[in-house]
């Protein structure tokens, strides 16, 4: 993965960073499990703040924001094999970009039908994403099949996101891949999309804050028929009661009474929500509000006996919002 490249002026007034890495691993249900605790410094002692990214060779298995302490511990599933894992510090306004030394991991190769997933950005989108309140960014989510040839019917993953801030949503399109047993597991240089991985583009959208809106249109004046269609039965009801009993006053009055507050009702239970739209028009949306955000993207499947559910992580940040 290239590290961004600043202008000299810029690099100049940024600190130098190191980036360190160690992988422990641990065995689900027959698969390798990874947490990579990663920890980056300045040159003058001082933990950085931002985004470190967890990379396989040219694959991206996860992104994590750094805490308080300049540290992340992602945890990310790894397929049977080698890897050879590397933290690059995405760097800042103050640091500049680092990565760590590669640290090499085996994983259990099994004989059950798994997956794992894997980020990448789609121009003119960047990992990690960055977007200001009211645009959209597109990721490519690859679903990477493990042991797949010992399936005996296709396999099917629905993709899903979470963790997303207020007032920003994510959709994938296709929601569900298919995994069938001669899906490959890598995609050379040039390859057609029948001969890699299948992959979802992830849409995340965020929200701008409206404060224009256009004023519905003044309705006609008059009583619509709907509220006639209330009125009138309730009316001729009453004044036929109180014609019916016109010797007996009290009775006319509750009657009276009675009207005055089915009129009062239907006035302050449907008229006032009415008036208020009319007149002041729909709420103003409020923004995505600010903020560096740890998105969790989801797939689950099912190998026929027990489901499989494995997570990779992006960060957001969002700027401009509320």
């Amino acid at each position: 993965m290239a590290l961004a490249v600043l202008p000299a002026a810029a690099a100049a007034q940024q600190i130098a960073t190191h980036t360190y890495l160690t992988v422990e691993t641990s065995e689900q249900g027959g698969h390798t499990q990874a947490t990579a605790k990663v920890a980056v410094t300045g040159a003058d002692g001082l933990p950085a703040s931002g985004v470190v990214i967890i990379d396989d060779g040219d694959r991206e298995l996860a992104e994590a924001a750094l805490n308080n302490a300049g540290e992340a511990t992602p945890v990310l599933s790894l397929a049977g094999g080698d890897h050879a894992l590397r933290a690059v510090y995405a760097g800042d306004a103050s640091h500049l970009s680092s990565a760590s030394v590669a640290s090499n991991v085996s994983a259990q190769t099994s004989s059950t039908p798994n997956f794992a997933l894997t980020l990448a950005p789609v121009p003119p989108s960047t990992l990690p994403l960055t977007l200001t309140a009211g645009q959209a960014g597109t990721i490519a989510v690859t679903v990477v099949p493990e042991d797949n040839a010992a399936l005996t019917a296709p396999m099917f993953v629905t993709l899903s996101c979470s963790n997303l801030p207020s007032e920003a949503s994510c959709a994938f399109t296709p929601a569900t891949v298919e995994i069938l047993p001669t899906t490959p597991a890598s995609c050379p240089s040039g390859s057609l999309a029948s001969a890699c991985p299948p992959v979802s583009s992830l849409l995340v959208q965020t929200q701008a804050q409206l404060t224009h809106l256009v004023r519905p249109a003044q309705p006609r004046r008059g009583v619509s028929s709907v509220a006639w269609a209330i009125l009138l039965p309730g009316m001729l009801g009453l004044g036929g009661l109180a014609w019916g009993a016109r010797r007996r006053r009290w009775l006319q009055r509750l009657a009276l009474v009675a009207f005055v507050g089915l009129v009062t009702a239907l006035g302050t239970t449907a008229c006032k929500p009415l008036y208020d739209y009319y007149q002041h028009g729909p709420s103003h949306p409020t923004a995505t509000p600010n903020g560096t955000y740890t998105v969790t993207v989801t797939g689950q499947s099912s190998n026929g006996v027990t489901a499989i559910t494995n997570n990779t992580t992006m960060v957001l940040t969002v700027t401009g919002g509320s």
